[in-house]
């Protein structure tokens, strides 16, 4: 299915619960300017909001993931007054920010599916998801270096939990590009596989990871996205809240019920077969 709502830059397919987010500006390999950064922010709410959607996959149109934000849009900030610059770049980082915040903190599994360039903002993006399968062509870049910036889209955060500290320094400070194999290697990406195959690929990953109890899933992955950063008591406590609600879910009842309706059926088979068992045994008369 196809959502109806008219877009330039975000595509949104929803199909057997699985939402296929794709980023469409192919002619400037998905750079992100101010628009698409709003429909994405859009399209991610809408997600997140529909029961029907157990997973997403978020992918680039063209061969290529994201190229990171739009080098001009770079040109007309720098063109405003000098008093302006500041107070209007941070304007736009929070609209950055909660892009990524809300990829970051669906409630539900999130998959990026990488081909072609995911520099930049662009491998921030791919990294503020659960999981990433790369495309043979992948290539990921913290590009920030080269423009005299520093990671904007999460990139610190998110990328020393997936490579360590000091890889992460390596590989930010640097700014080299790390093609597909080498990003499997070291933990950058978690699977690898054809071009051709990449988006099915990933598709079907989601689907696998998105098959549980909604609930468990969205409070279970809350709690290990802070798990870095809480000491063990309060990972305790939040697990004790989350269990507690999940006691009373639709699926926690009738996973109990059916274990235990299969169990019966098996003790009773069990005793079935004991019987004609003894039957067998005992001597004729």
């Amino acid at each position: 299915m196809t959502d109806t709502p008219v877009r330039q830059f975000v595509d949104l397919v929803v199909e057997n619960g699985i939402a296929t987010v794709t980023l469409s500006r192919p002619e400037v390999r998905n750079a992100i300017h101010d628009a698409m950064r709003a429909e994405l922010i859009g399209v991610l709410d809408r997600v997140a909001e529909d029961e029907a959607v157990r997973a997403v996959v978020i992918t680039g149109r063209g061969g290529a993931f994201c190229a990171g934000g739009d080098v001009s849009g770079m040109r007309t900030r720098l063109a405003e007054p000098a008093g302006e610059i500041a107070f209007n770049g941070w304007r736009r980082q929070r609209k950055t920010h909660r892009s990524i915040a809300s990829l970051h903190q669906m409630g539900k599994p999130t998959v990026a599916a990488v081909a072609g360039a995911a520099v930049g903002l662009g491998c921030d993006l791919a990294l503020c998801c659960d999981f990433i399968v790369a495309g043979e062509s992948a290539v990921f870049a913290m590009s920030f270096i080269h423009r005299g910036l520093v990671p904007d889209g999460g990139g610190l955060y998110f990328l020393p939990r997936r490579v360590g500290l000091p890889r992460a320094k390596e590989l930010i400070f640097s700014g080299r590009r790390v093609k597909a194999d080498e990003a499997l290697r070291i933990g950058l990406a978690d699977r690898l596989v054809s071009d051709t195959d990449l988006l099915a690929t990933a598709q079907a990953w989601a689907a696998e990871l998105g098959a549980g109890s909604p609930v468990a899933l969205a409070l279970t992955k809350s709690i290990l996205d802070r798990t870095f950063e809480l000491p063990e008591e309060q990972v305790f406590a939040l697990g004790r809240q989350a269990q507690a609600i999940c006691y009373t879910t639709t699926a926690h009842r009738e996973s109990v019920e059916a274990f235990l309706s299969k169990a019966e059926r098996k003790e009773a088979d069990r005793r079935s077969t004991a019987r004609e068992g003894t039957d067998r045994q005992e001597p004729s008369r």
